[in-house]
C-alpha cells in the first residue's frame, strides 16, 4: 500500500498501459513490463527502508532531547548542592554549637555533587551518542529518499517505453534503477 493516493494512481496507470500493451504481444512491452513490476517492488522497498531511517531520526532525536533534559536536571541539582555546600561551610566557620554538624553537611553536599557529576556526564554522553545516531539515519533517509525519487522517475519512464514503443526510455529507466540501488546502498555505507 501507497503513502500517497497519487503514486497509487500513478501505478494504477502504469498497470493499465502495461496490461493494453501486453495485448499486442512486442517483445519489448513483455521486457519492459516485466523491468516495470521489478522496479516497483524495489521503489515500495526503498519507501519502506526509507520511513523507517525517517521514524529512527526522530526516535533518537527526541531520546537526545531527554537525555539533555536529564543532564540539565542533575547540573541543577549539583548547583543546587554546590550553594548548600557554601552556605554549610560558611555556616560551619563560624564558632558555635552547631559548627560542627555545618561542617559534616557541607562535606556530605561536596559527596553528593561528585556523584551528581557523573550523572550529569553520563547523561550528556548518551545524549551525544544519540544526535549521532540521529545524524546516521537522517543522513541516510536522504539518500534512501532521492533513491526512491529516482526508483519512481524510473517507472514512469519505462512506462514511456510502451507508450512510445521505443527501447531509449526503458534504458534510461534501467539507468535510473541503478543509480537509485546504488544511492540506496551508499546510503548503509
Amino acid at each position: 500500500m501507497s503513502d500517497s493516493p497519487l503514486e497509487e494512481l500513478e501505478a494504477h496507470e502504469n498497470a493499465e498501459h502495461a496490461e493494453h500493451a501486453a495485448h499486442e504481444k512486442n517483445p519489448l512491452v513483455s521486457q519492459v513490463t516485466l523491468t516495470i513490476a521489478v522496479m516497483a517492488v524495489l521503489a515500495a522497498i526503498g519507501a519502506s527502508i526509507e520511513t523507517t531511517e525517517g521514524d529512527k531520526t526522530i526516535v533518537d532525536k527526541n531520546e537526545a532531547v531527554l537525555q539533555q533534559n536529564q543532564a540539565t536536571d542533575a547540573w541543577n541539582e549539583y548547583e543546587a548542592k554546590s550553594l548548600k555546600k557554601n552556605l554549610y561551610t560558611i555556616a560551619a566557620d563560624a564558632p558555635g554549637p552547631k559548627s560542627e554538624a555545618y561542617a559534616k553537611i557541607a562535606a556530605q553536599n561536596a559527596d553528593d555533587q561528585k556523584g551528581l557529576q557523573k550523572k550529569a556526564k553520563a547523561f550528556e554522553e548518551a545524549r551525544d551518542k544519540k544526535s549521532e545516531s540521529a545524524e546516521v539515519h537522517e543522513r541516510r533517509h536522504g539518500r534512501l529518499t532521492i533513491a526512491s525519487t529516482l526508483l519512481h522517475m524510473a517507472i514512469a519512464i519505462a512506462t514511456l517505453a510502451i507508450i512510445l514503443n521505443r527501447r531509449w526510455p526503458w534504458l534510461t529507466a534501467i539507468g535510473l534503477t541503478a543509480a537509485g540501488l546504488g544511492l540506496g546502498v551508499w546510503a548503509y555505507l
